[in-house]
C-alpha cells in the first residue's frame, strides 16, 4: 500500500467523491453534478443544435455539451492535438420497465429489470430510492426533468433461508425474482403517477420515462483507520469524479484538454450518446473548425490527439485470490492501474503504456499493472470503442476496487487523490 501523497496538487479525496456519488444517482444526475461543477469554474454551456460563439474558438475557453446521459467539457489550448480523459456515467442496477405496476401474493410491486451486469443477489434486501428522467407534454413541446427520489420506496425482498431448496440460497432470476416491493394493498398509488407528482408533474402530462432504482444508503469513509470508501456506483463515477477533478485542477496546456462521460458503457456504448455514437468525434470536429481550421486539419489533430480510457479495476480479492492472474496483484491502496489485454478487451499498446507510466512518474504516484486471468472471460470498456470509432491512441486505465457490479462497492480512501492527479498529469502533458 502507499502512503505517499501525489505531488501535483489535487483537491480530489474520498469524501469528496462519496458526496459526488450521493448527488449523482443516475446517468442524467452525473451530468447535472458535473455541470454544477463545471459551471461554477467558468464553464459555458453550449448546444449541439445552435451555432457556436466565436469565443469558443479562443484559448483557454471553458465550454460543454450535455447529450442526454453524457457529457463533454474542454478548455481549449494553443495546440492542435487533444488530451483526452474519457470515461462513463452509467452504472449496473434495476430499472423500471414501461407498464411498471404489478400485483403478486396480494401485494403492490413494481416490475424490474436488470442493467448492465448488475450482481444481482447485491440488490436484495436493500433499501432503495428512484431516479432518472422523466419526459412529459408542456403545451405543444415535449419537456423533461430530472427526478431523485431520496427516501426509500422500494425493497426487493430476499427468499428466507428456510424456504429454499438447499439451504444455499436462489440465484435470482432476472425475469421473476427482483421485482420490488412497493406497497401492501390496492390503496397503493401506481409508480408513475406517484414519481410524477414527487417531480412536480402532473401525471396525465408525463409521456416518457427513463427511471431506475438506487441504494439510498449514503457513502461513508470506513475501517479502523478510515482509510476503505464504502459506496454505490464506484463504478464508473470513480472515474467520473476523478477526472473532473484533474480537469478543474489542472491548468492550461498547449493541448486542449477535454473530459468525455458517456452513458451506456454498461451495455455496450451502441446509442445515441454511448462512446460508439459520433458524440466525440463531432465535438472535437466543430472545436476544429471554430478556431478556422479545415476537416483536414481536424483529421491531423485527431492523429496527434491521446485518449485515456478511465474505468475502475478489478484489486486482488483477498478471500478469492485465486481468482486472479498470480503474478499481477493488484493493491487497495496501491496507486492507479493499467489495463492492458491481448485480445483488445483494453485498448492499452506499448506507446499509450508508457504515456501513462509517465503521467504517473510526474504525479509522483504508483502505477499497478492488470491483466485478467486468460482463462477467464474479461470485461471492456469504452477504450477499445473509443479507438476503433475515432483512431485516437488511446490507454485503458482505473482505479483499484472490490465488489465491482455491486449494489455497494468498495476502494481505498488513498486511490481517489492518487488517480486524479494521474489524470491531471497526464492532461498537462505535451
Amino acid at each position: 500500500m502507499s502512503d505517499a501523497a501525489p505531488k501535483i496538487p489535487t483537491s480530489a479525496s474520498a469524501t469528496g467523491l462519496g458526496e459526488f456519488i450521493d448527488a449523482s444517482p443516475s446517468p442524467f444526475h452525473v451530468c447535472a453534478t458535473v455541470a454544477r461543477e463545471l459551471e461554477n469554474a467558468g464553464y459555458t454551456r453550449l448546444f449541439e443544435e445552435q451555432a457556436w460563439p466565436a469565443a469558443v474558438s479562443a484559448a483557454s475557453s471553458k465550454s460543454y455539451v450535455i447529450r442526454g446521459g453524457s457529457i463533454i467539457a474542454w478548455e481549449t489550448g494553443d495546440g492542435p492535438a487533444f488530451r483526452i480523459v474519457g470515461g462513463h456515467t452509467d452504472s449496473p442496477n434495476l430499472r423500471l420497465k414501461q407498464h411498471p405496476d404489478r400485483t403478486s401474493a396480494g401485494m403492490a410491486m413494481i416490475a424490474l429489470e436488470p442493467y448492465g451486469g448488475a450482481w444481482l443477489n447485491s440488490w436484495l434486501d436493500r433499501d432503495l430510492g428512484l431516479s432518472g428522467r422523466l419526459a412529459y407534454r408542456a403545451g405543444d413541446r415535449v419537456a423533461h426533468t430530472l427526478v431523485h427520489v431520496t427516501e426509500a420506496v422500494v425493497r426487493v425482498p430476499q427468499l428466507a433461508i428456510h424456504l429454499s431448496e438447499d439451504r444455499k440460497g436462489v440465484s435470482p432470476d432476472p425475469q421473476r425474482h427482483v421485482n420490488g416491493l412497493w406497497g401492501l394493498d390496492d390503496a397503493t398509488p401506481d409508480v408513475l403517477g406517484w414519481v410524477a407528482e414527487y417531480a412536480g408533474i402532473d401525471p396525465d402530462t408525463l409521456l416518457g420515462w427513463e427511471l431506475m432504482t438506487h441504494d439510498v444508503a449514503p457513502s461513508a469513509v470506513i475501517g479502523a483507520a478510515e482509510n476503505l470508501l464504502s459506496a454505490p456506483r464506484l463504478d464508473n463515477q470513480g472515474t467520473c469524479y476523478a477526472g473532473l477533478r484533474a480537469l478543474l485542477d489542472g491548468s492550461s496546456s498547449a493541448h486542449t484538454r477535454v473530459l468525455a462521460l458517456f452513458d451506456h458503457e454498461e451495455v455496450g456504448s451502441g446509442s445515441e450518446r454511448g462512446a460508439a455514437s459520433d458524440f466525440l468525434a463531432s465535438i472535437c470536429e466543430r472545436i476544429v473548425l471554430s478556431r478556422g481550421g479545415s476537416r483536414s486539419d481536424y483529421l491531423q489533430s485527431m492523429a496527434a490527439s491521446v485518449c485515456l480510457s478511465g474505468d475502475m479495476a478489478h484489486a486482488t480479492h483477498p478471500n478469492h485470490p485465486e481468482r486472479h492472474e498470480p503474478g499481477h496483484r493488484i493493491s487497495i491502496g496501491g496507486g492507479p492501474v493499467l489495463k492492458v489485454n491481448q485480445n483488445l478487451r483494453y485498448a492499452s499498446d506499448a506507446l499509450g503504456e508508457a504515456i501513462f507510466a509517465m503521467a504517473c512518474d510526474d504525479a509522483g504516484v504508483p502505477m499497478q499493472r492488470y491483466v485478467h486471468r486468460a482463462d477467464l472471460p474479461c470485461g471492456s470498456t469504452i477504450g477499445p470503442i473509443t479507438a476503433t470509432r475515432t483512431g485516437l491512441t488511446t490507454i485503458d486505465v482505473g482505479a483499484p476496487q472490490l465488489a465491482m457490479h455491486s449494489a455497494r462497492e468498495l476502494m481505498g480512501a488513498a486511490d481517489v487523490p492518487m488517480y486524479s492527479a494521474a489524470l491531471q498529469a497526464f492532461l498537462a502533458q505535451n
